[in-house]
């Protein structure tokens, strides 16, 4: 009897660590989590394209991970990155970047500044290049690296990042506060 127990035991512990994927641990840094919404408009020859997902960013600009994961929370993607790359794991694999650039164009079509998110997300300008704060009567923000960083709403967690090249990509993320 007590053999059928532990033996039973076992194989629910089996069956759930299969079920359980190993995580690399996170990267020293901080940490953000919540609701992400990218939309790339269409452009010559290309369709439009968005992605929405649950994310955590984690770690720093220079080495850091980035989770997207499902409403239900099934992982739609994983990038880390360093200084020697970025590694970008999907449902399809793994695959090797250059750089978070790279990275970001393969994913979406087009660059993402995943370094200055880290700043803007905290509501601030990243200290990785020149920006301009915005002027009355503009929303509260700044304008950085060819984007428009508006934080109109972000006493409720809302940042609202549009690039306005084209094609037009906006980055809406509600972080969880």
């Amino acid at each position: 009897m007590i053999r059928r127990r532990v033996a039973m035991a076992a194989a629910a512990a089996a069956v759930v660590s299969a079920c359980t994927t190993v995580q690399p641990p996170a990267p020293p840094g901080d940490s953000l989590s919540g609701r992400l919404a990218v939309k790339v408009d269409a452009s010559a020859g290309q369709p439009a394209r968005s992605v929405t997902a649950g994310f955590e960013l984690a770690g720093s600009p220079p080495a850091g991970r980035m989770s997207l994961t499902s409403p239900l929370g099934t992982m739609i993607a994983q990038a880390d990155w360093s200084p020697e790359g970025a590694r970008l794991v999907t449902s399809d694999g793994e695959s090797t970047f250059g750089n978070l650039d790279e990275l970001t164009r393969e994913m979406l079509g087009e660059s993402l500044p995943v370094a200055a998110l880290f700043d803007w997300l905290r509501g601030r300008p990243w200290s990785g290049a020149p920006s301009q704060a915005t002027t009355p009567p503009t929303e509260p923000g700044f304008d950085q690296l060819g984007w428009a960083v508006r934080l109109g709403r972000f006493g409720d967690g809302l940042v609202v990042a549009q690039r306005a090249a084209p094609p037009l990509v906006t980055v809406r993320a509600q972080v969880d506060r």
